[in-house]
């Protein structure tokens, strides 16, 4: 359809109501953006809106909209491919997009007299029958090594035909005489025999091992029945070799299953897929796939433009295919199923833990090639987890130490965007509470802390305030930042000791987080830092021989004097419990009397 007259709120309003691919141009005719839908007319409607019912991202793409047409097709799954097809061809900006570039191998079977089985990255439909493609060259190369040892095939290259072996126009190369290859150049294997083992190998590609097996036993069966034993032993052979090597991809509660599985892990404006085809029990393919996402996208049409890659790569998908939630398409002849339990939910999350490795591994090579959209993604993480308003740019983590129950020290660091800031750092002697009470002296040093900074430096508080403590050491910590007026301002969590736990405040849950995501492993580097930052300062306070109770801070007490008292009292407040005769027998009257009255002063400062 021509329309060049027509506006493009008119274009639209003449948009059929079938199913079909749209396309919208900029000004230069550049096509921008290729979308699939149920109903052109009612889906095509819905970008021209007006512009504060729509995101950002989409009133931008309307606004560089100068040209619209569409494609009718007959059915969601031709638009679902067309529309994929199309986004390959154009590779329109606000698409979701693949992030791949990488070519994957494959298992090729060539088309000739003696067929090959070797490794290639390079696709020609017409020299071969393919099969993949393999996410992993590892894996696909520990299936060669298979079938090299247990099926005697050519690796040459030579073009070998039943008349040029006739003719004896090939001779005997050494993988012949190592027992590598039967030697079909020299008629030592007959095609049939050798046409047997390479259907035996498709029927494995395919992921026909469970069905091979029961033929095999079946054979050794007869064959030991009718007393050929020397038979029935190279078929036991043959069955533990294939049980062997098949044995980490059959799934054995699900033998037989023959289904296709897919499942998504989002992060922002992308997603991390992962596919597994699966037959007679076996992972026969599986491949890992990111998108991006330049405009805002329902999780079901990504998963759609997922599914429309693996059909464009693996052909027509099985008749079951289990999803963690449904596209936003229908395919004739295929189910989509959302399991909950059972098998099928094990097919699912052993899919799931693909998706979350790929997407871990993902983000640490972004940590290598761009390192501050890394750090931006790991903020970004941490402040969706602890379900934060604002991006925790700044951090500051306070962590308790005492040695032997006497001089509790504090320590304070500081992370900027992801990262330590050292000059920042700050480290407490604990000066109003005595002896090992570390619900007091987090209160004492985040209170330090904060009304500090209060006087010095107000703009420059921490969006996240993390304790290295459990419920106690939180509550105190809340206390003190609720009397400085800060508890609206900041958010404070307490880590536990099992370090996937993140206590919060009036939350009587703590908060999971998964041992693998990022938000889990910034706060164990912050903790950790702040444990490396406390312990540092005990080490120089012993290295110094400045390593002192409160007695030490009493004029006349001197570090005999100190050792002295410790060593028969065993600790600062026994000595503070004692009578004044009793401390007398120690020191001299007028000392006992002047230690007992500054430890009972100083015990009284503390918080009950």
């Amino acid at each position: 359809m021509d329309g060049n007259n027509l506006t493009v709120r008119e274009k639209i309003s003449l948009f059929p109501h079938s199913p079909g691919v749209y396309r919208y141009y900029d000004s230069s005719g550049k096509v921008i953006y290729v979308g699939k839908a149920k109903d052109l007319h009612k889906r095509v409607a819905q970008y021209f809106v007006p512009p504060e019912r729509l995101n950002v991202k989409t009133r931008l793409l309307v606004s560089k909209i100068a040209d619209a047409q569409f494609s009718v097709v007959d059915s969601e799954a031709d638009a679902l491919l067309l529309e994929n097809n199309l986004i390959k061809q154009y590779k329109p900006h606000y698409n979701i997009l693949l992030k791949d570039s990488k070519t994957y191998p494959w298992i090729v079977v060539t088309k000739e007299e003696f067929p090959r089985v070797f490794l290639t990255r390079r696709v020609d439909r017409k020299s071969g029958t393919y099969y993949g493609p393999y996410s992993s060259v590892t894996h696909a190369n520990y299936l060669l090594e298979f079938f090299r040892k247990n099926y005697p095939l050519r690796s040459c290259k030579l073009k070998i035909t039943g008349e040029g072996v006739l003719r004896g126009k090939f001779r005997p190369c050494l993988e012949m005489h190592i027992g590598r290859c039967k030697g079909c150049c020299v008629g030592a294997v007959s095609r049939e025999e050798y046409s047997s083992w390479i259907a035996e190998i498709t029927r494995l590609l395919k992921g026909g091992v469970n069905d091979i097996i029961r033929e095999y036993e079946s054979a050794m069966k007869e064959a030991a029945s009718e007393l050929r034993f020397e038979d029935a032993q190279i078929f036991k052979n043959r069955i533990d070799a294939l049980k062997k090597h098949y044995s980490k991809s059959i799934i054995s509660s699900v033998s037989d299953a023959s289904c296709d599985v897919f499942s998504l892990v989002f992060d922002g404006s992308e997603a991390f897929g992962n596919f597994l085809r699966i037959r007679g029990g076996a992972v026969i393919q599986s491949l890992n796939l990111g998108f991006k996402m330049n405009i805002e996208e329902e999780q079901a049409s990504v998963l759609s433009a997922f599914i429309a890659e693996i059909e464009s790569k693996f052909g027509t998908l099985a008749k079951e295919v289990i999803v963690p939630f449904l596209p936003d398409v229908e395919i004739e002849g295929v189910e989509f199923k959302i399991p909950v339990k059972g098998d099928k939910m094990s097919l699912l999350e052993l899919s799931a833990k693909n998706a979350r490795e790929y997407h871990f591994n993902a983000l640490k090579q972004k940590e290598r090639t761009d390192p501050d959209e890394y750090k931006r993604m790991v903020m970004e993480d941490l402040q969706k987890a602890l379900g934060m308003k604002e991006l925790p740019k700044h951090i500051e983590c306070f962590d308790n130490s005492n040695i032997q129950g006497t001089n509790p020290v504090a320590s304070c660091v500081v992370f900027r965007d992801g990262v330590p800031s050292k000059k920042d750092y700050r480290k407490f002697k604990i000066k109003t509470v005595i002896g090992a009470n570390d619900f007091a002296s987090m209160k004492e040093v985040v209170n330090r802390r904060y009304s500090r900074m209060l006087n010095e430096a107000p703009d420059d508080l921490p969006q996240l305030v993390v304790i290295d403590g459990g419920e106690g050491q939180l509550e105190f910590a809340r206390q003190a930042l609720a009397e400085l007026g800060l508890l609206d301002k900041l958010m404070v969590v307490g880590l536990a000791k099992r370090m996937e736990l993140v206590i919060r405040i009036n939350d009587p849950y703590p908060l999971f987080l998964d041992r693998n995501s990022h938000a889990l492993k910034v706060l164990m580097q912050i903790r950790d830092e702040a444990h490396r930052f406390g312990i540092t300062f005990h080490r120089s306070l012993r290295s110094k021989g400045q390593l002192k109770s409160a007695l030490r801070e009493i004029k006349g007490v001197g570090e005999q004097t100190e050792s002295r008292l410790l060593m028969h009292y065993g600790s600062v407040a026994r000595i503070a419990a004692a009578s004044l005769e009793d401390l007398s027998t120690m020191v001299s009257p007028a000392l006992a009397k002047t230690i007992l009255e500054e430890l009972n002063k100083e015990y009284s400062n503390q918080e009950p």
